[in-house]
């Protein structure tokens, strides 16, 4: 069985930020559940769903959100997961308070995260994540890292 990821979002604004994530997924034949859910407004609907994401076939998960940016945060908190936050500019400080809130959790729960509205790159890095034991993506990666470098 090949395992998902999920790409979920603080907000259905966030949808648009996040859309390079799904496109990369999409290019590499990733399948994933994108869905939004908030850390604030449906605290256990994340809850749920992330704790269920083992068994439900998933092996890494994405969330994106802005400034209090604490959606990656709760969903570590929830599984054993990979967690890979995407924070997302807007507000006051333009995402630099979403990327402090993603990159600053406390130790035990670790979240990778990525630069300011890097949706494409989390895709990237659950895909890696993904071809530590799935040969096929691993090769699909090799071949689109040649791609990128012009040959």
């Amino acid at each position: 069985m090949s395992l998902k990821v999920a790409v979920l979002m603080g907000s259905s604004s966030d949808e648009d930020v996040m859309a390079p994530a799904r496109t990369t997924l999409e290019q590499f034949g990733v399948e994933f559940h994108w869905q939004v859910m908030s850390a604030h407004r449906t605290p256990e609907k994340v809850r749920q769903f992330v704790a269920g994401a083992r068994d439900a076939g998933f092996g890494a998960i994405i969330c994106g959100a802005g400034m209090a940016a604490h959606l990656s945060g709760a969903a570590a908190a929830q599984t054993t997961l990979p967690v890979i936050g995407v924070p997302l500019a807007g507000g006051a400080l333009n995402g630099v308070d979403a990327l402090y809130s993603t990159v600053q959790m406390p130790k035990g729960i670790p979240v990778a995260t990525v630069a300011i509205n890097g949706a494409m790159n989390a895709a990237l890095l659950a895909i890696q994540i993904l071809a530590v034991s799935n040969a096929d993506l691993a090769d699909r990666l090799a071949l689109h890292r040649v791609e990128m470098a012009g040959g």
